[in-house]
């Protein structure tokens, strides 16, 4: 699989999160060709404001692996990551993060994420985590209009 089937299962995985009245986000960890985890936002469901996609795939793939050690996996997610999940990607040892829509495709989606742009956060930090734009950009950037059509308003 490459890039674009991984970043297809974590649109998936938001849609299914959608579908569940959470927010519209998804992510997926693989490593070695296997995946690892998927997961959506479940903010709302758990009252638990870091219960955002990436820190859920990142919990998943831990406990399925017995270790907080998360080397040479890549975590595929429909948005940028905000800093929390940034952090949290740097602590597993995540090797690289491949987003589709960005912060301020999100920020544009009434989101209000911090402004900081995941590879410059992570490059001032001198994380060696690496943070690139990955395929199907328009498809994540859609799943905010799903998501507020399901709802029947904006965020």
């Amino acid at each position: 699989m490459d890039h674009e089937t991984y970043m297809a299962r974590a649109v998936a995985a938001c849609r299914l999160g959608i579908s569940e009245g959470q927010s519209p986000f998804g992510s997926v960890i693989v490593r070695g060709g296997r995946i690892l985890a998927e997961a959506h936002n479940t903010v709302w469901r758990d009252t638990d404001p870091t219960a955002h996609a990436e820190v859920n795939a990142l919990r998943l793939a831990c406990r399925s692996l017995g270790s907080i050690d998360l080397s040479g996996a890549v975590l595929y997610t429909t948005c940028e990551p905000c800093p929390m999940c940034l952090a949290a990607s740097h602590w597993a040892r995540v090797s690289l993060v491949v987003f589709g829509a960005s912060i301020a495709d999100a920020a544009d989606a009434g989101f209000t994420e911090l402004g900081v742009p995941a590879g410059e956060l992570a490059r001032l930090g001198g994380s060696p985590l690496v943070v690139e734009p990955g395929p199907l950009r328009d498809d994540c950037r859609a799943l905010f209009g799903e998501w507020k059509a399901a709802r029947g308003r904006p965020y």
